[in-house]
């Protein structure tokens, strides 16, 4: 019988206490997700603004994912990963800090100025994360360590909301007053992010290799028409890395549906609570129950991402997301039907289904890309910024048309996914 791999111990050395450190980056960017995508509705009935204004909270934060993934990359490259960290953390917790000291003033500019400072550290965070892990034990596990570490980024956009609760509890209408409950989660969050910045400064972490890299995403430096029989040509006598990347075919459409999903999901996230509360749904609830409807939704959320992975044991990464698509596109006119219940089921249904479609589009789409895979990381995270086009625009069809008949708009960008997961993830030259 074969001895277990462990998770953390590698060349006699125990790396679970950075393990853990890492981990936490995972949880304080997706406590920072989690309770922005609540923020909407307050600041709709706070600074009396449509939706589509609100909805520029999801484009500062998600903007700066566009302006910062390569810059973060550039930097980490010439400075290395543990300081590209310690830097993610000091731009998070001053954008935070900066939210709360500013917020007396009841300026929505001030405040979506703050979000671009904190996405600016979200982005940096997320670039240096998943190599880390890789790093921190053996290679056989680090397929397990990413998994393990993306779990409590799932139990974070539970606990978000929950945290907003404390800013919906302010009702109060007073000039000076109206942005007040903001300071303190925005305060203990900045305090917390600063906290851990210092503790990295004194941790000893590993380097991280070119291998190390690859090996993040789940694959060697390079593949050939033999190691998939998916792929449908790949020239094998390219050495990987010689050619754009934008030349493979699967990497280009994979950037586009990685951003079709994070604009989709950005504008369900956004606007759960708006579905919950308005005045045309029955049932409907008070504004201040808002973010436990949508903590339910990330729970599901999470719930769809673990049994997802469990699943891809016995089906094809890319059948799984096809039928989770396809399930999203017949469950959203459901959604905008206002049955009621039946409609509100199947919006938690959305979020279920949503669950497995970034990793996996992510797997699919550096798959092979051999020592471009750094560069080809960066642009996906780049393809992040879908997240700031899409909710504006959801946000105005909501205001003219709305709430529910809002959840139609991201159905064409879920029939993408699908075209991708069935067709565009296959291998072949542009």
């Amino acid at each position: 019988m074969s001895k277990k791999k462990s998770l953390f111990i590698r060349d006699g050395v125990n790396y679970a206490g950075p393990f853990a450190a890492i981990s936490a980056l995972f949880f304080l960017w997706g406590v920072a997700h989690g309770m922005l995508d609540t923020l909407d509705k307050n600041f709709q009935e706070m600074l009396h603004l449509k939706k589509w204004q609100s909805s520029f909270i999801q484009f500062s934060l998600y903007g700066a994912y566009f302006c910062m993934a390569m810059p973060a990359a550039i930097f980490m490259k010439k400075y290395g990963y543990k300081k590209g960290v310690i830097f993610g953390l000091l731009l998070f917790s001053g954008g935070a800090l900066l939210a709360a000291a500013t917020a007396p003033l009841e300026s929505f500019v001030c405040f979506l100025c703050c979000l671009l400072i904190i996405g600016a550290g979200l982005t940096t965070l997320e670039t240096a994360a998943n190599p880390y892990t890789t790093k921190l034990g053996p290679p056989e596990t680090a397929e397990r360590r990413i998994n393990f570490s993306q779990s409590f980024n799932g139990l974070a956009w539970v606990v978000g909301p929950l945290i907003a609760l404390y800013v919906y509890g302010n009702q109060s209408h007073v000039e000076g007053e109206k942005m007040i409950s903001i300071v303190l989660p925005f305060a203990i969050i900045g305090l917390a992010v600063l906290a851990v910045a210092f503790i990295f400064m004194r941790l000893k972490l590993p380097e991280i290799t070119e291998e190390d890299e690859n090996a993040a995403h789940g694959h060697g430096a390079s593949a050939t028409p033999g190691d998939d029989p998916e792929i449908l040509s790949v020239d094998a006598s390219e050495p990987a890395g010689t050619t754009s990347v934008w030349k493979k075919r699967h990497f280009a459409l994979g950037v586009a549906a990685q951003a079709c999903y994070v604009a989709a999901q950005t504008g369900v996230f956004s606007y759960l609570i708006n579905f919950v509360t308005d005045h045309d749904m029955s049932p409907r609830w008070d504004t201040k129950y808002g973010p436990y409807f949508l903590s339910i939704g990330f729970a599901l959320f999470m719930l769809g991402r673990i049994t997802g992975s469990v699943l891809m044991k016995y089906f094809k990464p890319t059948r799984l997301l096809a039928l989770y698509a396809l399930a999203v596109c017949l469950l959203l006119p459901m959604v905008s039907a206002e049955k009621g219940w039946p409609s509100l089921i199947a919006l938690y249904g959305v979020f279920f289904f949503m669950s497995i479609m970034f990793p996996t589009i992510f797997a699919l789409a550096i798959k092979g890309m051999g020592t471009s895979t750094k560069q080809a990381a960066a642009y996906l995270v780049m393809s992040v910024a879908g997240g700031a086009v899409f909710p504006p625009i959801m946000g105005a069809i909501s205001d003219t048309y709305g709430m529910a008949k809002g959840f139609l708009v991201p159905i064409p960008l879920f029939l993408f996914i699908l075209y991708y997961a069935t067709n565009g993830y296959k291998m072949k030259k542009a």
